[in-house]
């Protein structure tokens, strides 16, 4: 699976695409919610796995941008701080799951299965 990460701190997200990788999937990493805008606009992915926390456009703002051009690409969002009023308004956006970070390893391997799962069942697999 192809997989955006849009994580700010440099550390985490060399850790989950190191992750991601082990699981076979390649990632591609940006560290601005712009970047991965930018990103979607060229190309897309298989899924986004989106920060909430992020420098200047958080994570809300850049999922409902990615919903008014692409309602369907899985996008997983990943918060150790979102407030209910952040998750209420990411659940409204249509995200297709929400990972706590102190879960985030054991539950990204999860959520990417089920997305597999779903592409294979619409597709007919």
């Amino acid at each position: 699976m192809r997989i955006l990460l849009i994580e700010d701190d440099e550390n985490v997200a060399d850790v989950l695409a190191d992750a991601f990788a082990a699981d076979g999937h390649e990632t591609a990493i940006t560290h601005t919610g712009e970047d991965g805008l930018a990103y979607l606009a060229r190309d897309r992915p298989d899924a986004v796995v989106l920060d909430v926390r992020l420098p200047t456009l958080n994570g809300v703002d850049v999922l409902r941008q990615i919903r008014s051009t692409d309602p369907t690409l899985p996008v997983i969002i990943m918060t150790g701080l979102a407030t209910p009023g952040e998750l209420a308004q990411i659940r409204r956006l249509g995200v297709t799951e929400i990972v706590e970070k102190p879960e985030l390893l054991k539950r990204f391997g999860d959520a990417l299965a089920r997305i597999a799962d779903r592409d294979r069942s619409q597709d007919g697999t």
